[in-house]
């Protein structure tokens, strides 16, 4: 069969052959007149198969016999797809075909700016492609109009599902009217594809090209038995010994991804990493870059695994083999796409064989094993690997020093260990008893307290009266007790509650003075505070600021003005 018996018009077609195809696939033979008659469609089969097409001709067919030629024209389409990379390559392949019969189509998804996809939608489109995160918060902000939608499409249903979209599924139904037509496409046959379809679907016609979960059959799928340690060392002499010129390399992480194209390039092959932690902008120049053939190698992430359409990709190769089975399947289906052969390699260590087997349960055959000499297990060491770790016989083959050195290296690898840091010890050296009891003697040694004597202090006899901090008082001339201060400042009086120099408070003791060194005032209260007045209602000076100058019976000097502290000038 050919494209004029699908019933397309000549605009179509015309952009059919301009991009080679001369014959539909087994899933445009089918999908296309079953769309075109209006009918549901559930559709099963591989990536790779053109089922892009399959739904992009008939629905600018449809829509093309009714255009709206307002300016702002809502859109009548609707397309849903898992990632970024989907989106874009469904978008350029409808837009292919929609510029020929004057349709307006555009697609938004995140990672980017809104405004700008905003703008777009404003202007009028017949065609909306979306991921489900960015379309909901456009229509949240009031500034898409989805009532109008007359087709709905899921492309990579079950991959949409694995990702956690259910949520934004749901909500995007309760936007859309219920009097619609819609056709779900998907690699893989699951329970939560089936209850999907069920709410989704009415009266859908069932198309299946291929058997369910299994890979294309012009992929030729390899496994190579080898060790972790000895899979990046596997992968750059595949590379550069067989002469690869364009390889696509999946890893479980973000992380390994990163790390594996770093040690690629370092050993001389160009490669990138492409997952989702990348800006779009970057993710799409990486791409173009790896089509170009400006890259030689691709390492990506299972989100990659999906819209990835590259033309004439030799060879994809499983670095770590998917936990989820179903991941193997569209992993390995970037290559043999549109009718071209491909070879699938997969690089298993022995903790990831409950995958594989788990992968060959699914596909309901077995993957062949195939050795590389001096690489997976088995296989004796080549003579121009002079020691491998890991590996027995070279073990038994290598020299000793050549062990020796690798031993070296690798603890030099390992972080080095902090000793714990130990408490400051005084390097001071304990004296002798007798020295220092000699010291005990001298003026200014230690009391038992462990407070320091002075010299003063230590001439007079310990019958002496002290005051409350331990140190030794004596009485001046009216009768006040006051403590041996440093005669550099002048000492003020001790004072009772009454404020009277010399008078002994109730309990018959004289109280003491405070430190000369706080400068405190002479009439402050124990329970006043700085800058309040006392008892007396005198208000003390601020904490800071030099006491006025006392005479000898205690009461301050007046200067010219009668301001205390002033001294008249002789």
């Amino acid at each position: 069969m050919s494209f004029d018996q699908l019933g397309l018009r000549v605009e179509l077609l015309e952009a059919v052959k301009t991009k080679g195809y001369t014959a539909p696939t087994p899933i445009q033979t089918q999908a296309i007149p079953a769309i075109l008659s209006g009918r549901d469609i559930f559709a099963r089969a591989q990536t790779g198969t053109g089922k892009t097409d399959a739904f992009a001709l008939p629905l600018v067919e449809i829509l093309s016999r009714e255009i709206n030629d307002s300016k702002k024209r809502p859109p009548r389409a609707l397309v849903l797809t898992p990632t970024r990379e989907l989106a874009l390559q469904v978008g350029e392949c409808i837009k292919s075909y929609a510029r020929r019969v004057s349709l307006r189509c555009t697609v938004v998804y995140g990672g980017v700016r809104i405004e700008p996809q905003i703008d777009r939608v404003k202007r009028g489109i017949d065609i909306l492609v979306a991921t489900p995160g960015r379309l909901l918060d456009i229509a949240g902000k009031r500034n898409l109009d989805l009532s109008h939608i007359e087709f709905l499409v899921f492309d990579e249903a079950d991959r949409m599902l694995d990702l956690g979209f259910s949520q934004e599924i749901s909500a995007v139904l309760s936007l859309i009217p219920p009097d619609r037509r819609t056709m779900l496409f998907s690699a893989t046959y699951t329970q939560d594809i089936r209850d999907l379809a069920e709410k989704v679907l009415i009266g859908p016609e069932h198309i299946e090209v291929t058997p369910g979960n299994t890979a294309a059959e012009r992929i030729e799928q390899k496994i190579h038995m080898v060790d972790q340690n000895n899979k990046r060392a596997l992968l750059a002499h595949l590379i550069t010994r067989e002469r690869w010129t364009r390889v696509l390399v999946f890893t479980r992480t973000r992380h390994g991804a990163n790390r594996l194209a770093e040690k690629l390039v370092e050993q001389g092959i160009s490669a990138a990493a492409l997952h989702s932690s990348k800006s779009q902008s970057l993710r799409i120049r990486t791409l173009e870059q790896f089509k170009n053939g400006e890259i030689r190698t691709l390492v990506a992430t299972d989100v990659a695994a999906r819209g990835l359409d590259i033309i004439n990709l030799p060879y994809v190769v499983n670095f770590d083999m998917p936990v989820v089975p179903e991941d193997y399947v569209h992993r390995i289906g970037r290559t043999g796409r549109a009718g071209v052969s491909g070879i699938a390699l997969s690089l298993v260590s022995p903790n990831e064989k409950p995958y594989l087997k788990a992968i060959e349960k699914l596909l309901n055959h077995k993957i062949p094993v195939q050795k590389v000499d001096g690489f997976t297990e088995g296989c004796d060491v080549p003579d121009f690997v002079l020691f491998r770790p890991g590996s027995t016989t070279s073990q038994k083959k290598a020299a000793k020093e050549i062990k020796e050195l690798v031993k070296e290296r690798d603890s030099l690898k390992q972080p080095k260990e902090t000793p714990p840091k130990r408490a400051k010890v005084s390097k001071r050296k304990p004296e002798p008893e007798s020295r220092a009891q000699a010291r005990a003697t001298k003026p200014g040694a230690s009391d038992k307290a462990g407070g320091r004597r002075t010299a003063s202090s230590a001439r007079k006899p310990e019958t002496e009266p002290r005051s409350r901090s331990g140190k030794p008082v004596e009485t001046d001339k009216v009768g006040g007790r006051r403590t041996t201060g440093s005669t550099r400042k002048p000492e003020t009086e001790s004072r009772s509650r009454s404020g009277r120099p010399g008078e002994a408070d109730k309990t018959g003791r004289s109280r003491t003075v405070s430190s000369v060194r706080k400068s405190e005032p002479e009439s402050r209260s124990r329970s006043a505070k700085p800058g309040e007045p006392d008892k007396t209602g005198k208000k003390p000076p601020r904490p800071g600021s030099r006491p006025p100058k006392s005479s000898e019976n205690g009461r301050p000097k007046v200067g010219k003005q009668g301001a205390p502290g002033k001294q008249r000038k002789r």
